[in-house]
């Protein structure tokens, strides 16, 4: 047996002594004597007698061990022209002076903090501030309207809320402080208090609950760590869920912090000392997971950059900044390189810099698409890596783990299960499927440490979301199928999730905006195949009967009302008035008919149709122009 298979077989036949070992690498203030808790199954814990703080593993203990002058966190904006360093012992003093003024606000163990907040430091010294004292934070994308920030504040009910007086989007400046008075308005939670990270480039007014970041921990006393139980939450993500309604996602303090700084090494090959670049956004999985506790729990030196990868100003950023900070790992979506790959299709703008030091590029969010892997391949000569996993898991799933043992890459598939991850396909009946057989992907409880142990307030909606469908497997929403050699294959979502640019977003909530149009009487959002961001959400409406106004008034107010309602993030830029959907005859409209036809496949009528006539009419306008020659 090769390295990989060595591993995995471990984890697989003991993981008790597996997950142990693995935790004897984390700062324990108890440590632990028992893997895993099942006596409560499928509420399975991990480390349940285990006592920590994610904050110390993060920041203190490299400090303690003499690194205190390493960078710990690169703060790089070229969108601002601010590039900033923080070593581990800046680090820690600016967490623990926030500690200290959370505590001061009456914040403490297990309360919430909802953090709203651009791409800045400060974004992740809340995180690290919470997890210090115990809190739970709740990161919520910027790009997040005020319906669904408030929708997000009433799940998590937060004691104070952190945000920023401003984000800039490219060349456009985003005031954040109206949005986050709007969203409390609409919120039937109200939080105690706000803070506000005042930025140059907007200064917010502040009202009576608002206070000012740099006045509050100007005179906060610096707080000490809170040894908390492993089995307690660190922070709630909310991610999309198919009736419309997010889902929070809890995640737990000793098992997250065991298995990413795992995952560290075995599957980035990132240790103390190293680089790591992840272009994403701490409001996101991604974000949370490597740009702020992975590389630091490592001891690594991590880049928080703000702004996109091109137009800032050029579509150069991404080797700008793996060469200027040296850095070894890459992490981002396929949807950056396209968008690199397009501005700058010959690479010219990477001879410009010196990428010596880059090792590996990492891709995950969406699809790896053959093109983009080639394309990265030959212009950086180093393992590009397509992995999958999920906000739900906190860590990869399935991925190529360099740091035990490389496999063959194979386009198409981000390679085998990870050591821990018990992967399965299974048919409709719960049976498992041959080799090359697509079906639903499914994975064996219990799950390993750092995935959800279950919902934010509710348990039930876990189980009916992810345990349910399949006894005794966690249902991961994809299809797919695994070869013969045991490499992955992840299809598409089997539900209404739709992934733009790496962002997961619910089709279902879109069209729950388009219902509430006094003009719509029946709507349907689809994803559809993009070039760009791999999938972009396209609208069909029916509109009420008696209906006089002109189509394109009706398409462009239901565009504003989506980007209003859930914001920018959406992307829903293409809404079309249509005479009918088509439907079953049980009255079920034909999403997964819509959408081949959209992405220019040769989608037969089915069976079930009411009118064939009415898919034939959508035809011409669910295939874009390129497709209808």
């Amino acid at each position: 047996m090769g390295r990989y298979e060595t591993v995995f077989r471990a984890a697989a036949e003991d993981p008790e002594t597996f997950w142990l070992r693995a935790a004897e690498a984390v700062d324990w203030e108890a440590a632990p004597t028992r893997a895993l808790d099942s006596s409560r199954a499928p509420f399975h814990r991990w480390y349940p007698d285990g006592r920590l703080n994610v904050c110390y593993n993060a920041v203190d203990r490299h400090v303690e061990a003499g690194r205190g002058e390493q960078p710990a966190l690169v703060y790089d904006s070229p969108v601002t022209g601010t590039r900033r360093t923080y070593t581990y012992a800046r680090l820690r003093d600016e967490v623990a002076a926030f500690a200290g003024a959370l505590t001061g606000l009456g914040v403490g163990r297990g309360d919430r903090v909802v953090i709203y907040m651009p791409m800045i430091p400060e974004a992740a010294v809340a995180m690290l501030a919470c997890a210090r004292i115990g809190a739970v934070h709740s990161v919520v994308f910027g790009g997040f309207a005020p319906p669904e920030l408030a929708v997000r504040i009433d799940d998590a009910a937060p004691k104070v809320v952190v945000s920023a007086s401003c984000g800039i989007e490219g060349r456009r400046l985003i005031p954040y402080k109206p949005l986050l008075d709007q969203a409390i308005e609409l919120a039937g939670h109200r939080p105690e208090k706000r803070v506000i990270v005042q930025r140059p480039q907007e200064r917010a007014e502040l009202g009576p609950d608002d206070l000012d970041w740099a006045d509050l921990v100007a005179t906060a006393p610096a707080a000490p760590c809170v040894p908390v139980a492993a089995t307690d939450p660190l922070y709630i993500l909310y991610t999309s869920g198919t009736t419309g309604k997010p889902k929070g996602v809890v995640r737990d303090c000793g098992g997250y912090a065991v298995a990413l700084l795992w995952s560290m090494g075995a599957v980035y090959d990132v240790g103390a000392g190293e680089t790591m670049f992840t272009g994403s956004d701490v409001g996101w999985v991604v974000g949370h997971s490597y740009i702020v506790y992975g590389p630091l729990l490592a001891g690594a030196t991590t880049v928080l950059y703000e702004g996109k990868p091109v137009g800032t100003p050029d579509a150069g950023q991404f080797w700008r900044v793996a060469a200027e900070y040296g850095v070894k790992t890459m992490f981002t979506a396929p949807t950056a390189f396209r968008a690199i790959r397009k501005e700058d299709p010959k690479g010219t703008l990477a001879a410009g810099y010196d990428l010596s030091r880059l090792r590996y590029l990492f891709l995950a969010g969406e699809r790896l698409d053959p093109e983009t892997y080639h394309w990265a391949s030959a212009l950086l000569d180093i393992p590009v890596i397509d992995h999958w996993w999920q906000t739900e898991t906190g860590w990869p799933i399935v991925a190529n783990p360099v740091g035990i043992e490389a496999a063959p890459v194979r386009p198409g598939s981000p390679t085998r299960p990870l050591p821990g991850w018990d992967v399965r396909v299974l048919d409709p009946s719960g049976q498992p499927v041959p080799p090359g057989t697509d079906g639903a992907i499914v994975v064996r409880l219990p799950l390993p440490p750092g995935a959800l142990p279950t919902l934010w307030n509710d348990d039930a909606r876990f189980v009916g979301s992810y345990l349910s469908a399949y006894d005794g497997y966690y249902l991961t929403g994809d299809s797919g199928h695994i070869d013969e050699d045991g490499y992955v294959y992840v299809m598409g979502r089997t539900d209404d999730v739709i992934n733009v640019a790496g962002h997961r977003l619910s089709t279902g909530s879109m069209e729950e905006v388009l219902a509430t149009h006094p003009d719509v009487a029946e709507c349907a959002v689809i994803g559809v195949a993009d070039t760009l961001k791999g999938q972009v959400p396209r609208g069909l409406v029916v509109l009420k009967a008696g209906t006089v106004r002109e189509s394109a008034e009706v398409e462009a107010e239901l565009v504003r009302l989506v980007r209003e309602r859930i914001g920018a993030v959406a992307s829903l830029k293409d809404v079309a008035v249509v005479p009918a959907l088509p439907k079953t005859r049980s009255g079920k409209i034909l999403r997964k008919t819509m959408r081949g036809i959209a992405d220019g496949l040769d989608e037969p009528i089915p069976s079930t149709v009411d009118d064939p006539n009415v898919i034939e009419t959508l035809r011409p306008v669910l295939r874009r122009p390129e497709q209808q020659a």
